[in-house]
């Protein structure tokens, strides 16, 4: 069987593609009891954890804000330093003697890049689509 360009591309597009799933979805963390309510609840967590970096992609925050700007404070508790701060997805913030967290701003410059990556990436593909079934119909 003999390759050629647009075949050894896409089969390294697939073999990208295949390694970037996420191995957590092939083998279970733990055993699963009989009882249908904890194999519910094991099925949901699993499932958030699979939808959170969708979520987290077309949801970009930052902790850039601009001058003005309203920030919410994060009620995560008080005295916390930079670092429990941030494991609590809040941002710290320097306010004069004391250390205050506050949530994080959506990212509006951000999102508008990802999604013209994610556009212009499907015309792409949708492109180069034809030429694929072409060249696959021509043997």
């Amino acid at each position: 069987m003999l390759l050629t360009g647009t075949h050894l591309v896409w089969i390294s597009v697939v073999l990208v593609l295949l390694n970037s799933i996420h191995s957590g979805f092939a083998s279970p963390t733990r055993n699963v009891s009989g009882k249908s309510e904890v194999a519910h609840s094991t099925f949901k967590m699993k499932m958030k954890e699979a939808y959170e970096p969708v979520l987290n992609f077309f949801r970009p925050v930052t902790c850039r804000h601009k001058d003005g700007q309203t920030l919410i404070p994060c009620h995560v508790g008080e005295g916390l330093n930079t670092t429990e701060c941030l494991e609590k997805k809040c941002c710290p913030s320097k306010a004069s003697h004391e250390l205050n967290c506050y949530m994080p701003v959506k990212d509006k410059m951000q999102l508008t890049f990802r999604l013209i990556v994610l556009v212009a990436g499907g015309f792409f593909i949708l492109g180069c689509l034809p030429l694929c079934c072409c060249a696959c119909l021509q043997r």
